[in-house]
């Protein structure tokens, strides 16, 4: 009898609280597995606590209470040298910052995860990508020279180009025009039938209906698991959920975006996993 196979990424009664003249909670005892090679959407309204879930299941937060196992690695009591390791070997990341490197092409952005991983990156898989997200014109760009759109293209590239475990994407499409938004999804189905694990934050329900199945939450809490999600049944979905009710809207945002993409900033070089797409 086989035994079973670990799930990439394990929350156990995940919680998260922040005070800070309000308290809020964030994450009110989340409890899910991502099994390996798996796409799942997590959706829900803002201030519900999305991002809030990315980045505790990644390491990039810790929770106030609760347990995250990434790749079967327990993360609690781990230093951030110990977590560095972990995602700069197993975790890619696609934010809504980008933080590529000003001084390197889109080519050397995109294998440099490779690189700082001692890896040598699959120069053919690597074209792939970046001809996919629209940029087999601009290998030899550098940032400065890119749109926006097209900066958050490589900070895709980059994220998919190295092939880990496990990727995390916060609202990955948001800055895309349609064609590209749709070869992206088609990527990152792609990649989840190779075996890699991919969670991704969006508001969209044409983005979640690519992905295996969507997690909706409220008030910091799972409340519908939809598997083998359509754009219209995730559309009626999300219009039946109910807004956060403790947090004023502004103090929602506030937690779930601005505040989070500081966080990020800060540890994306030391993470070693160029959080704008974090190290793939």
């Amino acid at each position: 009898m086989n035994a079973p196979i670990e799930p990439a990424v394990q929350l156990r009664d995940l919680r998260k609280h922040y005070g800070g003249g309000s308290d809020v909670t964030a994450l009110a005892g989340v409890s899910v597995d991502f099994p390996a090679g798996s796409f799942t959407a997590v959706m829900g309204p803002s201030g519900s606590g999305k991002s809030t879930l990315l980045h505790c299941a990644a390491g990039l937060d810790e929770p106030t209470s609760g347990t995250v196992a990434l790749v079967g690695v327990p993360l609690a009591g781990r230093n951030e040298t110990e977590l560095t390791r972990l995602r700069r070997d197993h975790v890619a990341f696609v934010f809504q910052s980008y933080n590529l490197m000003p001084a390197l092409t889109v080519w050397q952005n995109v294998t440099l995860p490779a690189l700082l991983a001692g890896r040598r990156p699959d120069k053919e898989w690597t074209r792939q990508v970046i001809e996919r997200v629209g940029l087999g014109e601009r290998m030899g760009h550098r940032p400065g020279e890119l749109s926006g759109g097209q900066q958050q293209r490589v900070a895709i590239a980059r994220a998919l180009a190295s092939r880990s475990a496990v990727v995390f994407a916060d609202e990955p499409t948001g800055a895309l025009d349609t064609t590209t938004a749709r070869e992206v999804l088609h990527l990152l189905t792609q990649i989840a039938r190779m075996g890699q694990t991919v969670v991704m934050v969006t508001h969209d329900p044409v983005a979640a209906s690519y992905a295996d199945s969507a997690l909706f939450l409220v008030d910091g809490q799972i409340v519908r698991h939809l598997a083998n999600p359509t754009a219209k049944a995730v559309a009626d979905e999300l219009a039946g959920l109910a807004p956060r009710p403790q947090a004023a809207p502004h103090e929602a945002a506030a937690y779930d975006s601005a505040g989070y993409r500081a966080h990020v900033g800060r540890h994306a070089m030391t993470a070693g996993v160029q959080e704008g797409t974090a190290r793939r």
